[in-house]
């Protein structure tokens, strides 16, 4: 079988629940597989070399570039196109069918990008309607980019980029996707989600960085940040406008978790509004 042109790098900490799984959805596919992963204290490494994955270490300095675009510059150098999957995700047979008709049928590759919608599953169900989350997971490093905002005294994310896409033109859509299945207790979510709230409030506190991270979100994403009563209008569209209902409990508490993750960071920004300045 002819494998596509492409490396997977799949940044890791601590994701010894699914890397198995993600590492053998692509194994024997693309190029390389590479697990590019942070100090794990547990079996991620061990797992991902059993699985057929590269391991390489990665230490963050503090600075930019962050993990992600450290993966661009130093990572298999020599194949251009990377496709980035978390530790929790598949790459579903479909997507990589819709890729084998892009990149081995001869002819060049346009986008210097492609989104790709991910499969998300909550409280253990497949959510089939609700908010669609969209990532731009593969890209091709000679035409695409990280940003860096002035960010690094925000909290909330360390060493990972935050949540903004690669700057690239043209991007393509995908029709296929990446299945995304935290396996691990449903409280992770809430204690990753509210660490991306200290991230979004101070941005919210600082609009000279908001505006240079805006510029690398999605379409989606930059409409919806002008939007008033984001908590009410996250759950109406998940759950009422995207039919989340449809998924019956599972669609019910995934938009409710993603309007009250919009609460979390209305109310982390007033509080930031109303400290005091420090002195100059």
């Amino acid at each position: 079988m002819t494998r596509l042109p492409i490396v997977v790098a799949i940044p890791t900490k601590n994701e010894a629940a699914g890397i198995t799984a993600t590492v053998r959805s692509v194994v024997g596919h693309v190029a390389a597989v590479v697990v590019v992963d942070s100090d794990s204290t547990d079996d991620t490494r061990a797992l991902a070399k059993a699985a057929g994955a590269e391991v390489v270490p990665y230490v963050w300095d503090g600075r930019y570039p962050k993990k992600k675009q450290w993966i661009l510059d130093h990572v298999h150098p020599g194949t251009d196109w990377v496709l980035f999957l978390d530790g929790d995700e598949t790459a579903s047979g479909e997507l990589l069918a819709e890729l084998r008709r892009i990149f081995l049928d001869g002819r060049p590759v346009r986008p210097a990008a492609f989104d790709i919608p991910l499969g998300y599953w909550f409280g253990g169900r497949r959510l089939r309607h609700g908010y669609t989350i969209v990532k731009r997971a593969l890209v091709d490093r000679r035409r695409v980019g990280f940003p860096e905002p002035d960010d690094l005294a925000a909290p909330g994310m360390g060493e990972q980029e935050g949540h903004y896409q690669p700057l690239a033109d043209p991007v393509h859509r995908l029709r296929a996707t990446i299945e995304h299945n935290d396996r691990d207790p449903v409280r992770t979510w809430f204690e990753r989600h509210n660490r991306y709230s200290d991230w979004e409030a101070w941005l919210e506190a600082h609009p000279e960085v908001r505006e240079q991270v805006r510029r690398a979100k999605t379409r989606q994403g930059q409409v919806f940040h002008r939007a008033p009563f984001k908590p009410l209008l996250s759950f109406g569209y998940a759950y009422v406008w995207r039919r989340g209902f449809l998924d019956g409990r599972a669609g019910l508490d995934h938009a409710l978790a993603m309007s009250f993750y919009r609460w979390q960071i209305g109310v982390k920004t007033r509080e930031l509004r109303r400290e005091p300045s420090p002195p100059a």
